[in-house]
């Protein structure tokens, strides 16, 4: 047998409950109703009774020889203005002296429910099953100017008549519980359609399956997450977040705000605004790390904010192994470049005979290379660092640049925690900005000088070259993103980069005119950082 889908078990759910409350407020409004019109019809013929009973012509027809010549025709109006069923007057022994049926008067009134009417002089309102059939009547004694019980004043409806009435309102009520039943099925069906359609048609089993395969993705991904919803209160936060940002896992957040828990959160703002963050380098503690933001969003509406983040470090670590390989291979290309120039001259000066020149060129470049190398090698261990003014000063050869690393630098104390990415990033855009410059000048004399020192609290790098500088007017401008003074698609993006990483290395950079000619750059950075706080 086929299973009923969840829409179709929404609706046959909330017809049942519709039909089950108006089956039994139909009931009770039924039994209210027959209830509510029988005691009014009895109250009805109570008052009939009691007027008629207090009238002095009834009274004093008692007193007559033929008190049903008076009191028939008094009655019978007034059953007919009242439009009861009957009205019965007898004396103390039950005998007839009104009826609607004439040939019953003087015949013994039958019901058996006259007793405390007559006995006890009580007025009351009983169901008895008279002459015409079971009625409502209203009892009432006839009492004189003595205070005896002289006879009886039955007042009737009958019940088939009060049923008829009943009946007429029953099938309003009918009308209106179909009415409403028809209502509330269109409404489940509306209902159901809406409900399937906000869960994506998607079955409870499948909910269920996706919420373990949400649960189980989230706690297996090495990414940080965390969900917000519209009024900024924490949903969702997984055990990678819960380690990268040390909030011990056994605190409870999910249901706090999220400014309450981080209060310099980006995360609000991407709530208000609905506009994504991607790749954003920021520091929680002493932690880097890449942060993505992106709204919630549904038909239209921003429903929430979803954050992620990752440990830089971890990055880092294969872009620094990138950065080795890429050093190595720049390296190794300049020198493939330069040396097979350099293997074409010997091998010239060989054909020519000049074997003198030919070993002095041999030992002089042998002599270069190997300096520049022993140099590096005592005064910058780091081989990332080291690695690339290798690189570069290959380049710098290819390019018929000077590249000059002052004698007295030292760089032998480069703390762990400073990412060797970053430094690569620094140095090596800059001094590709100073190739570039001394390139593009007219001068004869192509120069760049670095110089760097470790000494002291602080990373300290100078860059300078002997290009065109960098004017005043572009002193504040060109760490802008996109800021180039060279007209060309694509430039304005490696000093950007440099600031960028100099700041979240918490240094600082300047630019100031080279005694070379051309731009002097300064790069500091602690060794030492302060804790900062920097909310994702």
């Amino acid at each position: 047998m086929k299973k009923l889908n969840l829409q179709t078990k929404m609706i046959l759910l909330i017809t049942s409950l519709l039909v089950l409350m108006l089956v039994f407020l139909g009931l009770l409004f039924n039994k209210m109703l027959s209830s509510s019109l029988e005691d009014q019809i009895g109250k009805r013929a109570l008052n009939v009774a009691q007027s008629i009973a207090r009238m002095p012509a009834v009274q004093d027809a008692f007193k007559a020889d033929d008190p049903s010549a008076i009191i028939q025709p008094i009655v019978e109006g007034i059953r007919k203005e009242t439009n009861a069923q009957f009205i019965v007057v007898g004396n103390r022994e039950g005998i007839r002296y009104s009826h609607p049926l004439k040939e019953r008067i003087g015949q013994k009134m039958v019901g058996g429910d006259s007793q405390l009417a007559l006995e006890k002089g009580e007025s009351y309102v009983s169901k008895a099953v008279g002459s015409l059939g079971p009625s409502i009547r209203g009892k009432v004694p006839v009492i004189n100017e003595s205070g005896e019980v002289i006879g009886i004043v039955s007042v009737g409806f009958l019940l088939e008549n009060v049923q008829e009435i009943i009946y007429d309102y029953q099938w309003k009520i009918y009308l209106f519980i179909f009415t409403v039943l028809l209502i509330g099925v269109i409404a489940a069906v509306k209902i159901a359609n809406g409900f399937k359609k906000a869960i994506f048609g998607l079955e409870p089993k499948e909910i269920a399956s996706l919420l373990l395969e949400r649960n189980a993705i989230l706690e297996s991904i090495r990414e940080g997450i965390i969900a917000i919803n519209e009024k900024g209160y924490i949903t969702m936060i997984n055990t990678e977040a819960c380690r990268i940002i040390d909030i011990p896992s056994h605190e409870k957040v999910v249901g706090r705000k999220i400014v309450d828990v981080f209060p310099a959160t980006k995360m609000v703002n991407v709530l208000q605004t609905g506009e994504s963050d991607f790749d954003k380098e920021l520091l929680i503690g002493k932690k880097e790390v890449i942060v993505n933001r992106t709204p919630i969003v549904n038909n239209g509406k921003i429903n929430g904010v979803v954050a992620s983040f990752r440990r830089k470090d971890e990055i880092d670590q294969l872009s620094k192994e990138l950065s080795q390989v890429q050093s190595y291979a720049e390296s190794l290309r300049a020198q493939t470049h330069e040396y097979s120039n350099k293997l074409y001259t010997i091998s010239g000066l060989v054909q020519l005979g000049s074997y003198g020149e030919a070993i002095e060129l041999i030992n002089k470049e042998t002599s270069d290379y190997q300096e520049i190398v022993q140099f590096l090698m005592v005064k910058v261990p780091d081989t990332v660092v080291a690695a690339l003014f290798l690189g570069k000063y290959n380049r710098a050869h290819e390019l018929k640049i000077e590249m000059e690393i002052d004698p007295e630098s030292s760089m032998k104390n480069i703390p762990e925690q400073i990412s060797r990415e970053k430094l690569v990033t620094i140095l090596g855009n800059l001094l590709d900005n100073a190739f570039e410059s001394v390139l593009e000048t007219a001068q004869k004399e192509k120069v760049v000088q670095v110089f760097m020192t470790d000494l002291g609290q602080d990373l300290i790098f100078e860059i300078e070259d002997s290009g065109s500088g960098v004017s005043d007017e572009d002193f504040s401008l060109i760490f802008q993103r996109g800021y180039s003074t060279k007209q060309k698609e694509g430039r304005g993006v490696g000093l950007f980069l440099v600031d960028h990483a100099v700041r979240l290395l918490g240094g600082y950079i300047t630019v100031s005119t080279s005694s070379l000619g051309g731009a002097l750059f300064t790069v500091v950075i602690p060794k030492e950082r302060k804790e900062e706080d920097v909310s994702y």
